[in-house]
């Protein structure tokens, strides 16, 4: 179940993307509204990730986690109804507060219920899971985008019943005991390495929010109209993200998290610089897969490093601000972008993206290949039946739930 919720993550806007050309011109808005779409949900998402993970670390991650999903499914299966651009933001920023508590609850329940070995493969499963996500649901988002508009706001209809599920599958995981005085912004002094992490995080969702946004008015600007073939295109990332995630745990091993980060930059510059010069529709399709191998290998050592340099008790909180940076940084793309492109092209848009990514790499280079890791406890060796390996926390056998 924690994997069939982390296929939800990635949709929350590339589902809608193979279509967002078509809402700007059926609503009359410009393209940095239309943008806004696909990312409108982060900025409540961003506002309300630290009181999810408040609540996580109060009463454990399972109801949240339901709840939140309920939510993402009500609001956003509500654009199949919107009619009027206001009610579909509106249905958005809604959408934001259930992806919040879907975005933080997964990767928590993952780091509560796995350690050591295990805990490194099943969070390149999750990543392979997040990857598929953006395979299938694009392709079903394009496919009814080729109807209507509003056909692919179904597809989030998905996280009714699986809230549901995970009430009845998910297994109840306590709170931690949390020492008294102790908080998130504790923490952080004590691990500044978390602000990198974060800062890292916004930066890396920045990227992939302005190939979401603009690489489908790229494709068009070259003559490729279709939403399906759109959504082919895109889903390329997907693709490649995937395949990396299956080989995440072995590259982790073998290179450490920092030299997986440093690689995940050096594959996005390159992938948006050869956006940036080409104009060729297979050559767009192997910049989109160069993107997502770099994200196949940074969306799991994120996640990770981040959740282990919190204790339990503190986790929620952590990974809620790890959302807080993530969808900052879709939110702000469009309007970063956005009028860049409006006043050069997007051309020059993705070449200027390019050059910030080149940056961040550069600045990489100063971080210890030590950095992050598991502060917070040790690393356990699988258990003897090659079952996973549950933290302290967790209770029973959990593998039948992931």
């Amino acid at each position: 179940m924690l994997l069939l919720g982390s296929t939800l993550t990635i949709m929350a806007g590339t589902v809608i993307a193979p279509v967002v050309s078509v809402i700007r011109g059926d609503l009359g808005v410009s393209g940095t509204a239309a943008g806004l779409i696909l990312t409108a949900h982060g900025l409540s998402l961003a506002v309300v990730s630290p009181l999810v993970g408040w609540a996580i670390d109060r009463w454990g991650v399972r109801t949240p986690l339901a709840a939140g999903l309920l939510l993402y499914g009500v609001s956003g299966g509500a654009g199949l109804f919107a009619d009027t651009y206001a009610t579909l933001i509106i249905s958005r920023f809604l959408f934001g507060v259930g992806a919040a508590a879907l975005f933080s609850g997964t990767t928590v329940a993952l780091l509560a219920l796995y350690q050591g070995p295990e805990r490194d493969k099943v969070a390149g499963w999750r990543g392979t899971a997040i990857s598929l996500g953006g395979i299938v649901w694009p392709l079903v988002g394009g496919a009814l985008g080729s109807l209507s508009w509003h056909g692919p706001f179904a597809v989030y209809l998905l996280g009714i019943p699986l809230g549901i599920a995970m009430l009845v599958v998910l297994p109840k995981v306590p709170p931690a005991p949390r020492a008294k005085g102790v908080g998130a912004v504790t923490l952080i002094r004590r691990q500044p390495i978390l602000l990198t992490l974060y800062g890292l995080s916004l930066f890396s969702s920045f990227l992939l929010y302005v190939l979401a946004v603009f690489l489908p008015q790229r494709l068009t600007e070259v003559g490729v109209a279709d939403p399906f073939v759109i959504s082919l295109v895109t889903t390329s990332t997907s693709v490649s993200g995937s395949l990396i995630g299956l080989l995440y745990a072995g590259l982790k091993g073998r290179f450490g998290y920092v030299n997986l980060l440093r690689a995940a930059l050096a594959l996005w510059s390159l992938a948006l610089l050869v956006i940036g010069v080409s104009g060729h529709p297979a050559l767009l399709t192997l910049a989109s897969a160069l993107f997502g191998l770099g994200s196949g290998v940074s969306v799991p050592a994120l996640a990770m490093m981040i959740g282990e340099a919190a204790p339990p008790a503190l986790r929620g909180q952590v990974m809620s601000l790890s959302g807080t940076a993530n969808f900052i940084g879709q939110f702000i793309a469009p309007l970063i972008v956005g009028p860049v492109i409006g006043a050069t092209s997007i051309g020059t848009g993705f070449l200027i993206t390019a050059g910030l990514g080149a940056a961040a790499l550069a600045l990489s280079l100063a971080m210890r290949s030590d950095a992050g890791g598991a502060a917070a406890e040790p690393a356990a060796p699988p258990a003897p039946e090659s079952r996973p390996q549950a933290s302290p926390e967790a209770q029973g056998p959990v593998q039948d739930h992931a």
